[in-house]
Parts: C-alpha cells; sequence; structure tokens
C-alpha cells in the first residue's frame, strides 16, 4: 500500500468524504520518476461543493498552493491540508514524493527531490484551465519546509526556472541553506517553535539577519515553548522521535494557519500574468 493510500485512509472511516482526487503528472524532464502522483483538492468540487463551504468569492481560474510533505512521506495531515485550503477558494496539490520513488521514509536523511517536484507540480497546475498559473504558492512543512526555501531560493532551484512560486510558506524547516546568504524571490513566511529540537529556531533567526536585502522579504514567527510537529493534532500527547520531541500545541496552530492564510490571501491576490518575480 502506498503512503498516498495510507494517508487518504487515515482522513476518517469507512465512507469518509474527501474533497480530491488522485493525480498523476510528468516529473520535469530528465528527472526521475518520469511521474509524480499527488492530491489534488479544488474549491468546486468534492466536500467544499457538497457542504456549501466556500468562504471564497467568485469562479475560477484559482489561485493555488504546492503543498511538501515531511519526511515520513504524505499523510492525512497534509492532504487535510489541501481540503482546507480548497475550502478559501484555492486549488491546493499535496505532492507525493516518496511513493512514486519506491521510499518509505527520508528522516534523517533529507531530500534534495523535493524542490524540484514543487516545480514540476507548479508546471502542472499551470497547465489546468481552473488554476491562475500566475497565482500559484508552495507551503511544506518539515523536510517539505527546507524544500520550499531551497525551491524559492534564487541561487538555488529556483535559478532553473523562468516561472516561479508567488509566495512561499515554511513550517518548521531546516533554515540550512546552503548559500553565502538568502535570496529568496518570493515573500517567504517560515513558521516554527522556540523549542524546536529537530530544526532550531536559531538558524533561521540567522538565515533571516543575513538576507540580502535585493531578495524578496522574509517574515519569521517563533512561538515560544512550541516544538517540532505543532500543528499535527495527532501528536497528543507528544512523543520523542529520532531524539527530537514533537508535540502539537494547539494556540500555536490556530495561529499559524490564520496567519498562513491571510499571507496567501495578501500574495496572492490580484496579480497578473505579466508581474514579473523577484529575480
Amino acid at each position: 500500500m502506498s503512503l498516498l493510500a495510507i494517508g487518504l485512509a487515515s482522513l476518517g472511516g469507512a465512507g469518509a468524504v474527501s474533497a480530491g482526487t488522485l493525480v498523476e503528472f510528468p516529473n520535469l524532464p530528465g528527472h526521475t520518476p518520469a511521474n509524480l502522483s499527488g492530491y489534488l483538492a479544488r474549491p468546486d468540487s468534492g466536500l467544499s461543493a457538497e457542504l456549501g463551504i466556500r468562504d471564497y468569492r467568485g469562479e475560477g481560474p484559482f489561485p493555488a498552493v504546492v503543498i511538501l510533505h515531511g519526511c515520513i512521506g504524505i499523510t492525512g495531515h497534509f492532504t487535510g491540508i489541501a481540503d482546507r485550503l480548497s475550502s478559501s477558494g484555492y486549488v491546493a496539490l499535496a505532492v507525493d514524493s516518496l511513493g512514486p520513488r519506491g521510499i518509505t521514509s527520508r528522516c534523517g536523511v533529507g531530500s534534495l527531490d523535493q524542490p524540484f517536484d514543487a516545480y514540476a507540480a507548479l508546471g502542472y497546475l499551470s497547465r489546468l484551465d481552473f488554476v491562475d498559473p500566475a497565482r500559484v504558492a508552495v507551503l511544506g512543512e518539515s523536510m517539505g519546509g527546507f524544500a520550499v526555501l531551497y525551491a524559492v531560493d534564487r541561487d538555488l532551484a529556483a535559478q532553473y526556472f523562468h516561472d516561479r512560486f508567488r509566495a512561499a510558506v515554511a513550517y518548521y524547516p531546516g533554515c540550512d541553506i546552503p548559500a553565502a546568504a538568502a535570496a529568496m524571490t518570493a515573500p517567504t513566511l517560515i513558521l516554527i517553535g522556540e523549542a524546536d529540537e529537530a530544526n532550531p529556531v536559531e538558524r533561521c533567526r540567522e538565515m533571516v539577519a543575513h538576507a540580502r536585502p535585493d531578495g524578496a522579504p522574509i517574515a519569521l514567527t517563533v512561538y515560544p515553548g512550541v516544538h517540532h510537529n505543532f500543528d499535527v493534532a495527532a501528536l497528543t500527547p507528544g512523543v520523542r522521535y529520532l531524539l527530537h520531541w514533537l508535540e502539537y500545541n494547539e494556540p500555536a496552530a490556530k495561529d499559524a494557519e490564520e496567519k498562513t492564510r491571510a499571507f496567501l490571501a495578501t500574495h496572492l491576490a490580484g496579480a497578473s500574468s505579466d508581474e514579473p518575480t523577484a529575480k
């Protein structure tokens, strides 16, 4: 059973309704495997349409968000993020970077595939007639959060692509960008706990403090006393995994979701296809 299937099964019991569908899309030329897979939720179908959960206005084409998972792969947590975003008017694609490669976990190892998978997803979304290709953001958590930073840094993955993300959100990422100084090509929001043992917040503070002034702005929110995976409700109570404490924190999770929604609303509103991103 694939990680994606396990993740979808964890969404609820038999008969649970989800907003999205499984999709397969081409990887970038020269990258393996030839095709990637993911979970696509759109605001005008599925659970959102059936229950009338629509806190957005108008019809498509819609803005979109690419979602990058953590080191254990795609789970119901990430498909749930996609569903919630779709209820707010976004097309959301949670990318499975492990299943198509036959990998079960990258914990303790990390992945350099995810930033490029994000651009493959951007290309796929841009070809859908119900997506506005000028208004696509990328969001990731933990390993996926690092992939977000890598994807939008001007000297890393972004240098290879003309079509780029409009905004970036990184939950508790490793801020170990292997460059002299970060230079983001899109406004970036980082959300992390002060007590995060897996990805120390001080590295994020240093990255933000030394970011190049000609890059897009980086906003950093630090939650006092909060640990890694603070938005994963299943981590109640917390657990120690690979020497790091992981624990859900409801106030931080709610605040981070509100900040994410406001950030996306600001940076994905009204962009036109000829409006340039930071170079």
